[in-house]
């Protein structure tokens, strides 16, 4: 068993089970938790940690972004070094940290949209509020996202869009696929 997060594959060419839900022939973790690879199925951590886990400057976390504007995406992290939180801690992704290449052209609401799961990594312990992360790396981006037009699960089609099930496709800054063998 292992810690799993949104949008990675955890097995594939067998049924689907909770948690989780099929994209041609892999499985792919729909939220944060535990493979069993028996039931093919994430369940929730029975322990969350409870004390200890703070990010520091080079923490993978996972977060869920909260709001955006013209110069960043505002994240409330839940994992930290693929460790559950008790209590959430509050991130911001500026505008030139999302990508590392074109960053004269990105725009927030192009990259994120509120919901959205991102894999971020810690870039600083930021300004007292928030921690400041980045997803200017291929493996960090959005990994869990639904339409905002017809509220279906999207997956990535490539670095810049994610496509849902029946083809409506919208922008964002994906990351690039865990793939586990």
């Amino acid at each position: 068993m292992s810690l799993v997060l949104p949008g990675q594959t955890v097995a594939r060419g067998v049924a689907n089970g909770e948690g989780t839900t099929t994209k041609g022939d892999f499985v792919i973790s729909t939220r944060t938790g535990i493979f069993d690879p028996k039931t093919i199925s994430v369940r929730f951590p029975e322990k969350i940690e409870e004390t200890g886990i703070l990010p520091k400057v080079g923490s993978l976390v996972l977060a869920r972004v909260t709001r955006i504007n013209v110069r960043q995406a505002t994240v409330s992290i839940s994992v930290v070094d693929d460790i559950c939180v008790k209590e959430e801690f509050q991130g911001v992704i500026h505008v030139q940290d999302i990508r590392a290449t074109e960053k004269n052209k990105v725009k927030v609401q192009n990259s994120f949209r509120p919901g959205d799961i991102v894999r971020a990594l810690v870039l600083s312990l930021g300004d007292g509020s928030a921690y400041f992360l980045t997803t200017a790396r291929n493996d960090l981006g959005v990994v869990f996202a639904q339409s905002s037009e017809t509220g279906e699960q999207m997956f990535p089609v490539d670095y810049q869009h994610m496509q849902t099930g029946s083809g409506f496709t919208e922008q964002r800054k994906c990351a690039k696929p865990i793939l586990d063998e």
